[in-house]
This record gives C-alpha cells, sequence and structure tokens, in this order.
C-alpha cells in the first residue's frame, strides 16, 4: 500500500472523532437550552432558595414565638380596622372627610367652571386679532 491510503484513513477517524464531538455538543446545548431545560434549572435554584428560607424561618420561629403571634395579631387587627371601628363607634377618617365636603357644599368642579371668573374679553373674542372699531 501507498503512503496516501494510510494518510486518508488517519485523516478520515480523525474527521469522524470531530464530528462526534460536535454532535455530542449540539445534543448538550439542544437539552440545556429548551423550554424545560431552563425551567427546570430556574425552578430549581427557585425552589432551592425557598427551602434555605424556610429552614431559616422555621429555626427563627422555634426562638421567637411571642412576636410570630403579636406580628400576625397586629396584621389581623389591621385588615380588620373599619369594623372594629365601626363596633366602637368610631368614624373612619376618610367618611369623615367626606362629611366634611357634604357639610360645608364645595364643589371643586363647579368653582372651576363658574363663569364670573373668566377672564376673557371682548378683544379677546375677535378671531382676527385686530381692535380696530368700523
Amino acid at each position: 500500500m501507498t503512503k496516501l491510503p494510510d494518510q486518508f484513513i488517519q485523516d478520515r477517524a480523525l474527521r469522524d472523532s470531530a464530528r462526534a464531538v460536535i454532535l455530542a455538543d449540539v445534543e448538550h446545548a439542544k437539552v440545556s437550552f429548551s423550554a424545560k431545560g431552563v425551567a427546570g434549572r430556574v425552578g430549581g435554584r427557585i425552589g432551592d432558595g425557598a427551602k434555605d428560607v424556610y429552614e431559616v424561618a422555621k429555626v427563627h420561629s422555634d426562638d421567637n414565638r411571642g412576636i410570630i403571634a403579636a406580628l400576625i395579631g397586629a396584621v389581623l387587627l389591621w385588615l380588620a380596622r373599619e369594623p372594629i371601628f365601626e363596633i366602637l363607634g368610631f368614624e373612619p377618617e376618610d367618611a369623615a372627610g367626606e362629611d366634611q365636603d357634604e357639610e360645608t357644599g364645595a364643589d371643586t368642579d363647579q368653582e372651576q367652571a363658574d363663569p364670573s371668573t373668566d377672564e376673557t374679553t371682548p378683544a379677546d373674542d375677535n378671531p382676527l386679532g385686530d381692535n380696530d372699531e368700523q
């Protein structure tokens, strides 16, 4: 045999191995960048972070049960403040402001549209802009 076919066989083997590496890389990229792959990675990271936060919260909650109970009670009282005020006979702040406007009769829309405060003059009504009387 001549030297040319041996070199040809080596080049073909090198080409085939390079092609196998490229195809493996392409397949790996398809899996990595597929929607399921990205969603799975992001979901896994979020899940791991949530688990870490839960573990830390669990440890701290065992030490501070009273503070957590007070915080939850304060949030519930804040959410139920209007019915509690009604039961106790207090009027909420926003309702007091509305009643005050109704008693004074102030209507900002009417004050703004009052024609007596219109600052136009007869000269302003002339569309040509000349003030000469003929």
